[in-house]
């Protein structure tokens, strides 16, 4: 392609050579003047351009490229022109490929060296220039002439090693060089009698296999059996007729049972026979104990019950913690722990051992060794602790725990007291294993070393005379003035020796003391304080800390209801003292009150003596004149007790207060009628008659009884018509009574109508959803298999209600499950005492399924709890021929008529 910018000039050329004559010897031919020819000759006209040359870029001009300059377009999958490249080469696109993957880089981290830098060039992409090959030449030289410089040195010292390498590691030939000179001077019949070298192992040795071991079958054993002796030899008789049976026909003998025992014993034979094959030929002892073969076996398996790959983790997890940081115990702890859960006891100790190599500072990892190794082992162990570690508690302690003799432990606690005096611990372990005048020594050494230690001061009071112990604890407040067990031990102290009247004053001058050394006073802590001085019998002392400490912290309007609870609280903790004086204080501040007094009163009754109850009461009744309740659990004291006159006086007293009253008449009444007195109940009321305001006859529309009362008569007379009639008018006049409902419901269930009682009971409980016999009737309403999924429906509506907790009850008692029905027996007559029918039901479940301790505990429980309601507990107890039986008798009368029809 011609350039642009440069112009040839012409040249003259004659037709023959110049400087010579032509063919025919014509004279030469003189060239034309021309106006070029005077011009100086450029020096680059006709040399090839220089590399990067761009003609025209000097004056702004840039060059292009046509598709004739660079041919046409070609695709990826187009051979290249070289027919025999070679493979991967051969397409246009592996040629593209090829060169963008020279051109790329590897300029990962991995590739970099700090000293040499990548292990490529950085340069290698671009273009390879002659002044490039010249360095390359020129450092190749230089490589070369240092290389030449070290030869000799470096062959000399490759030599060296070489010969150094020989001797420490010399070639087999060269182990016998000596013995292959010797060969020289063997002789002929020498060489000749050496033996030609063969196998010499046998077929079973040349070939092993493994061996196969097939279990023997059953009718061997049983073929042997019925022979009753074993053959070595093969029965001449069978080899006369091939298969023929010596014995013909029904002869043939043994075709019994198999013994299976005999059976048994053949293969403890075979045990035996392979037990003795594993012994060894040359001593003559067993290698495999026979007796302990199975015992073995039992221990090989693995008592980790998880799964095998998390232990592999959890192994190779600690592993990894453990050659990170060495230093770190727990991971020594847990890689022990891991092999001992997983069985392997050896090389959980042989870890651990290994931890306390490289923790010896760590007391955790020492204790996890002593425990892991056996006896004599762990107290070398944790003598080698104390070593490392003289001043720890717990080793010393552990070290007391693994000696057996009284002796030894106190050796090692008094050699730990003279390293570490200052340990409370180890103080109080030492002295459990004194005697007590030893003990009084020592803990008079051990205030002297801990003068801050409470447990310490208050055992050596313990230990003291009551003087000394005085002294004692005076003592122990000078040392530590905020602790208040101090003060409590010294009231108990005053208390146990009948100074009673300086228990007031201490606990008093403690609340002082604490409070103005900075002590805040928790008054729920003093309460448990008082109630373990309850436990341990120090009354006067548990009294004097609750009437201290009752009314701290608590609003004046909130005393009332607090108070209530904090005595329930004692009462459920069997701190009944320190109820009782929360009751009296109570009673000092509210002393008009009269549910404080009636709580009161049902405590005492409760827990207390008749006495106690009656002398409370007269303090009841003399503030609270009006209650009538009050004068009524009086009298019924004294009846109780058989002192009628008492009991009348006490009614006397209760008319004059509350002239007039209808309860009052009627206990009047039913003391004398019950003490056969029946003159003078009908004076008392025909007197109650024309003086009580009381008006008893009336009409009652809205009276449930009465309408259950006239539909049962119409039932009765066979008028089932006019029964349901009944009930549904007073179902318009009494909505939502669930009584009305329930009634409805067996109305038809006692006719046989199952289906429609089933109608009735489902809009029963639309109307009333919460009714809770309504419920429990629908739980047994259903078939058997539905009676637990109704009965969980009841108790998601009626969660607290007396009377399905008892239809959960027997439906446990029908499913036989004895103790969840005793549990929800328990716990229906804990939420609702007063229901007779409950403890009618509970006592005959006792009868059947408890014993004689857990009937007579139902009773008594019943008879203190004298229930009043229940369907089943009112028709009897109101029958006109049960008015005077006890509620033991009517319990056990309601108890014999119950029929499990459930």
């Amino acid at each position: 392609m011609a350039t642009s910018g440069a112009k040839q000039t012409p040249k003259l050329v004659s037709k023959t050579s110049a400087g010579g004559t032509g063919a025919s010897g014509a004279p030469p031919v003189i060239p034309l003047a021309s106006p070029l020819m005077g011009k100086k000759k450029k020096p680059f006209l006709g040399m090839p351009a220089p590399l990067g040359y761009v003609p025209g870029l000097g004056r702004g001009a840039t060059g292009f490229t046509t598709r004739s300059d660079i041919g046409p377009a070609r695709d990826a999958n187009d051979p290249v022109d070289d027919r025999h490249a070679p493979p991967g080469k051969r397409t246009v696109g592996d040629q593209m490929k090829k060169n963008q993957d020279d051109d790329d880089e590897d300029l990962n981290d991995t590739n970099y060296d700090e000293f040499n830098g990548y292990a490529g060039s950085l340069f290698s992409s671009g273009p390879y220039e002659k002044d490039d090959e010249e360095a390359d030449a020129i450092y190749a030289a230089l490589d070369k002439r240092m290389d030449e410089r070290r030869k000799e040195r470096r062959e000399l010292r490759e030599k060296e090693e070489i010969e150094k390498y020989r001797m420490e590691r010399p070639k087999i030939q060269q182990q016998f060089s000596d013995l292959k000179r010797k060969l020289a001077e063997v002789s002929e019949e020498e060489w000749l009698s050496i033996p030609e070298v063969g196998d010499a192992r046998n077929k079973r040795q040349r070939n092993p296999r493994f061996e196969k071991l097939t279990p023997v079958p059953d009718s061997f054993f049983s073929k042997h059996l019925q022979t009753g002796e074993n053959h070595t030899s093969v029965d001449p008789l069978q080899g006369l007729g091939g298969l023929n049976t010596p014995y013909p026909g029904s002869m043939t003998p043994g075709t019994g049972d198999l013994d299976m025992r005999k059976i048994g014993q053949a293969r403890n034979t075979l045990m035996d026979m392979r037990l003795s094959q594993v012994s060894d030929s040359v001593s003559g002892q067993t290698v495999v104990d026979p007796k302990g073969y199975l015992t073995d076996l039992n221990s090989m398996i693995p008592t980790y019950g998880g799964d095998i790959s998390d232990i592999k983790k959890a192994r190779l997890l600690l592993k990894s913690v453990r050659e990170t940081n060495p230093h770190h115990p727990p991971a020594w702890i847990a890689s022990a722990r891991l092999e001992e859960v997983t069985g392997k006891l050896q090389v959980a100790r042989n870890l651990i051992m290994k931890g306390t190599e490289m923790c010896p500072k760590s007391e955790d990892v020492w204790l996890e060794a002593a425990r892991l190794q056996p006896g004599d082992t762990a107290k070398a162990v944790v003598a080698q602790a104390v070593r490392h570690l003289p001043q720890s508690v717990r080793i010393y302690i552990r070290a007391a725990e693994l000696e057996t003799d009284i002796r030894a432990k106190k050796r090692v606690l008094r050699k730990a007291l003279e390293n570490v005096s200052k340990s409370v611990r180890l103080w109080k372990t030492s002295v459990e294993l004194e005697e007590p005048e030893d003990a009084r020594i020592m803990l008079s050494r051990a205030v002297e070393c801990c003068p801050t230690s409470v447990e310490l001061w208050l055992a050596l009071a313990h230990l003291e005379t009551y003087e000394n112990a005085r002294r004692v604890l005076n003592k122990a407040r000078e040392n530590i003035p905020t602790d208040r067990h101090i003060w409590i031990t010294a009231a108990k102290l005053e208390e146990a020796n009948g100074n009673t009247q300086m228990v007031e004053k201490i606990i008093d001058r403690a609340i002082t003391s604490l409070r103005a050394n900075g002590v805040e006073i928790n008054r729920e802590q003093w309460i448990q304080d008082a109630e373990e001085c309850d436990k341990a019998g120090s009354v006067a002392t548990c009294q004097a800390v609750i009437r201290a400490v009752i009314g701290i912290g608590i609003e004046e309007e909130d005393r009332k209801h607090t108070w209530m609870e904090d005595s329930d609280s004692c009462v459920a903790h069997g701190a009944l003292e320190c109820a009782r004086a929360i009751y009296a204080h109570a009673l000092q501040v509210f002393p008009s009150k009269k549910s404080v007094w009636l709580r009161a009163a049902y405590f005492e009754k409760n827990h207390g003596t008749r006495e106690s109850l009656e002398a409370l009461l007269q303090r009841a009744v003399a503030h609270c004149p009006k209650a009538e309740v009050l004068w009524l659990m009086g009298a019924k004291s004294k009846w109780l007790a058989e002192d009628v006159p008492a009991a009348r006086s006490i009614l006397a007293l209760a008319f004059q207060a509350n002239p007039n009253s209808e309860e009052i008449w009627l206990a009047a009444v039913k003391l004398e009628s019950e003490n056969n007195e029946y003159e003078r109940a009908r004076r008392l009321l025909a007197k109650a008659r024309s003086s009580a305001p009381t008006a008893r006859l009336k009409k009652c529309p809205h009276s449930v009884p009465l309408w259950l009362l006239l539909s049962r008569l119409e039932e009765r007379v066979g008028q089932l018509t006019r029964a349901r009639a009944i009930l549904e008018k007073a179902r318009l006049k009494n909505s939502q009574s669930p009584e009305l409902w329930l009634e409805s419901v067996r109305l038809e269930f006692r006719a046989g109508l199952k289906n429609i009682a089933n109608t009735l009971m489902a809009k029963a409980l639309q109307e009333c959803p919460n009714s809770g016999i309504l419920w429990a009737e629908a739980v047994f309403l259903e078939a058997r298999p539905q009676r637990k999924t109704k009965s969980v429906d009841a108790l998601k509506k009626c969660e607290h209600d007396p009377h399905v907790l008892l239809a959960v009850a027997k439906l446990f008692w029908s499913e036989r499950k004895i103790t969840k029905a005793r549990e929800w027996f328990l716990r229906t007559v804990k939420i609702e005492p007063d229901l007779g029918d409950a403890w009618a039901l509970f006592y005959k479940f006792e009868l059947q399924h408890g014993t004689e301790e857990q009937q007579e505990e139902v009773r008594k429980r019943c008879e203190n709890a004298e229930p009043r309601h229940g369907e089943l507990w009112c028709a009897e107890s109101k029958h006109v021929l049960n008015w005077q039986k006890k509620t033991g008798e009517i319990l056990m009368q309601v108890a014999s008529k119950i029929k499990n029809t459930f």
